[in-house]
């Protein structure tokens, strides 16, 4: 068993169990997601989403909501953006046919790029898990407050 994986599956507050592995599969369909990682706490009945979006489709929707200033770490802080991309994955989730509880309850968008470089995935571009959650634990705790 890869340690890595049994952290895949977790145990929601109410007893529902959500795979990260599914849902971020079945969300990276969203043309805003370049690389999703789903985080559920077992303490709360919902998860939360860290996104890393594709630039461009992001600018366009930053364009269709009328912002103006186009630069990747201020568009990733708008809350208005959030919103839009949280909307964006919640309607490719029903698609998808996802749980009430598999849809991200908030989202947190990086302007960091996730390569091996970044340590962030691996040269497969798998999600490393751990790292990402120490990496964004404030942003976690933060959607979660």
């Amino acid at each position: 068993m890869f340690p890595d994986r049994k952290k895949d599956l977790v145990k929601l507050q109410f007893g529902e169990y959500v795979s990260l592995g599914k849902v971020e599969s079945e969300l990276k369909a969203c043309p805003l997601v370049d690389n999703i990682c789903v985080y559920a706490d077992p303490t709360k009945d919902n998860c939360v989403a860290i996104v890393s979006p594709v630039q461009q489709n992001l600018e366009e929707l930053a364009s269709s909501l009328g912002k103006t200033d186009l630069r990747l770490e201020k568009l990733c802080l708008d809350d208005d953006i959030s919103k839009a991309v949280l909307k964006m994955l919640i309607n490719v989730g029903k698609k998808a046919r996802l749980e009430k509880f598999e849809f991200p309850s908030r989202v947190h968008l990086t302007s960091e790029r996730w390569t091996p470089e970044s340590d962030l995935v691996t040269a497969a571009f798998k999600l490393k898990r751990k790292i990402i959650q120490n990496r964004y634990q404030e942003d976690i705790n933060r959607m979660y407050s």
